[in-house]
């Protein structure tokens, strides 16, 4: 276990800077972007796939600064109800499972989707109420007919390539956004689908991070670094639901955090802990997303905060026993 850096923040700078600036911090790994939400920045399958000099160049600047690549990220919609869009973020996906294969990376990190609520919709529909049956209708439709059908699928390609992990951000606005929808899709598909850990959107919904992360256990396949802090005044009055904007902070229940900033040591070491317990021991990636700081500051303390929290040797024997 060891703490990495999503790259993405960094994405005005070329690459060698970025590394160059991360191992000087200390980073042993780097999530790297290819496509949807997190953009192709620091690597651009269409050239790297297309153009060997590149690749190998690629190659050489991660091994010259010494880290490991931890995932590839293309988070997106790939079963939007738009085509278009659903195809543009189903090509990033496939092209990043054959850039992973590669680079020998066995993780990508992206979300579920979420389709529209029937076939002739054009707009996502988060069903999340048991009531009115509509949405009992919607639900079914998703799951049955679009979500599980294209994972499978999709999966099959990616574990052909040698992509074995297939690691879902539980974000809501999509249809895994908690470890129940997370181990419901993993039943029906198979362990290649796991979890990018993310504490930040379940500490909002009221979950308790380290018991998701017990309930989870093997299905766990990446974990983000990131934080929440809660406005309790707000929740009172309104809510966990907060479609206000992220820039209107006094007014939001809740906000992103580097760690450390929303919730206590204590928290995060449970964290850290369970991870240990369940058998995790891979990146502990920043994912920076801290309205209050600047990026290099907000990296830097988070950098600082975990280094003193991860366990990165192996348990010795208990020689007390």
């Amino acid at each position: 276990m060891d703490v990495g850096v999503l790259t993405v923040p960094y994405s005005a700078k070329s690459l060698d800077e970025t590394l160059k600036y991360l191992s000087g911090l200390g980073i042993k790994y780097v999530e790297i972007g290819t496509g949807g939400y997190p953009g192709k920045a620091h690597a651009n399958p269409d050239i790297l796939l297309s153009d060997e000099k590149e690749l190998e160049s690629f190659k050489e600047t991660i091994k010259k600064y010494n880290v490991k690549i931890s995932a590839l990220s293309c988070h997106g919609n790939p079963v939007h109800p738009n085509l278009e869009r659903a195809k543009k973020d189903h090509e990033d996906f496939i092209k990043t499972v054959l850039l992973a294969e590669k680079l020998g990376v066995d993780t990508i990190n992206t979300f579920s989707g979420c389709p529209g609520g029937s076939k002739g919709d054009q707009t996502p529909n988060w069903a999340v109420s048991s009531w009115p049956h509509d949405f009992q209708e919607v639900y079914k439709y998703q799951w049955n007919e679009v979500l599980i059908p294209y994972w499978r699928k999709t999966s099959e390609f990616a574990l052909a390539h040698g992509v074995t992990k297939i690691a879902l951000e539980m974000h809501p606005g999509f249809n895994v956004y908690n470890p129940e929808t997370l181990l419901k899709l993993r039943a029906a598909v198979g362990d290649v689908i796991g979890a990018n850990f993310d504490p930040s959107h379940l500490f909002w919904q009221g979950i308790d991070p380290s018991q998701a992360i017990r309930s989870l256990g093997k299905a766990i396949h990446h974990f983000h670094a990131k934080d929440t802090q809660l406005f309790s005044e707000n929740m009172q009055i309104n809510g966990v639901l907060d479609m206000k904007s992220y820039a209107a902070l006094p007014e939001r229940s809740w906000i992103f955090r580097t760690v450390g900033y929303g919730h206590d040591t204590k928290v995060w070491k449970d964290m850290i802990s369970m991870l240990r317990i369940v058998g995790y021991d891979g990146a502990i990636s920043i994912e920076h997303e801290d309205a209050l700081m600047s990026i290099n500051e907000g990296l830097e303390k988070a950098v600082s905060f975990l280094q003193e929290l991860v366990i990165k040797e192996k348990p010795s024997d208990a020689w007390w026993i």
